[in-house]
């Protein structure tokens, strides 16, 4: 089976990318071996999962060793699942890589070598920058998380022209896989206006609104404070069913 590499995207922060990365891997993670890359300097990803920074390699190595090194001595093999874990310093990539005209295939020629996975989630920055770009043109799709608010298409176009841009010259095989609304309740007259103009906009940027829609539930900080992924802290709750109602959409099983 070839690894499918997911990546979830919007520069629009604070609307869920975490969530959603983390509760994907834990899904995919009981249907195959899966790992999570930790694109934001942020590191929540990093810090749900536990890992560790100091005396380990993380994606910042990976990113910006001139030797190569390889993305399997930086994956740690933790509880929650495996993850390469994140670094503030990599908020210093954009200027260490900027100029590097294989810059922008650092991520990609380390996926390609990687061996044993079949799924592959990353989670990035709310930002448009060369750490994004790099997980673009080594995905095969983009999951774009939305919230039903009045200022959720605000850089949507911009992102879009971001991945069409990176599948005109680097990676004309990546796909937009849809936006996923989180966040979600439905009850709102705002939220249903919303959701039919993203389901106008997807239209016409050629992809689509996934029909499920995860709702929101207290359950998920719960999980992120106890540094536990959703799927294991509460499996029943009304997000963690979403999601795995997403799943099951995205993936066709």
């Amino acid at each position: 089976m070839k690894t499918i590499t997911y990546v979830v995207a919007n520069q629009k922060g604070g609307i869920g990318k975490t969530t959603t990365a983390t509760a994907m891997a834990g899904i995919l993670a009981r249907k195959g071996k899966t790992l999570l890359i930790d694109a934001d300097p942020q590191g929540n990803s990093s810090a749900t999962y536990q890992a560790v920074i100091e005396d380990q390699a993380t994606l910042y190595d990976v990113m910006v060793d001139s030797d190569m090194l390889p993305l399997e001595d930086a994956i740690q093999n933790l509880p929650n699942g495996d993850i390469v874990a994140s670094d503030p310093l990599l908020s210093k990539a954009e200027k260490i890589l900027d100029g590097d005209v294989e810059g922008l295939y650092r991520l990609k020629d380390a996926i390609e070598v990687l061996e044993g996975y079949d799924y592959i989630v990353i989670d990035t920055a709310p930002s448009l920058n060369v750490i994004l770009y790099n997980s673009l043109i080594a995905a095969d799709e983009v999951i774009i998380p939305m919230a039903a608010d009045a200022y959720s298409m605000q850089g949507l176009q911009q992102l879009c022209d971001t991945i069409k841009a990176v599948q005109r010259r680097q990676n004309p095989t990546l796909k937009i896989a849809g936006l996923l609304l989180v966040k979600f309740s439905g009850r709102s007259n705002l939220e249903r206006r919303v959701k039919e103009e993203l389901q106008q906009q997807a239209k016409e940027l050629g992809t689509k609104v996934f029909a499920t829609a995860i709702r929101e539930c207290v359950k998920t900080k719960e999980a992120q404070d106890a540094r536990k992924l959703l799927i294991d802290y509460a499996p029943k709750c009304t997000s963690m069913q979403d999601y795995e109602a997403f799943a099951e959409e995205l993936i066709g099983k």
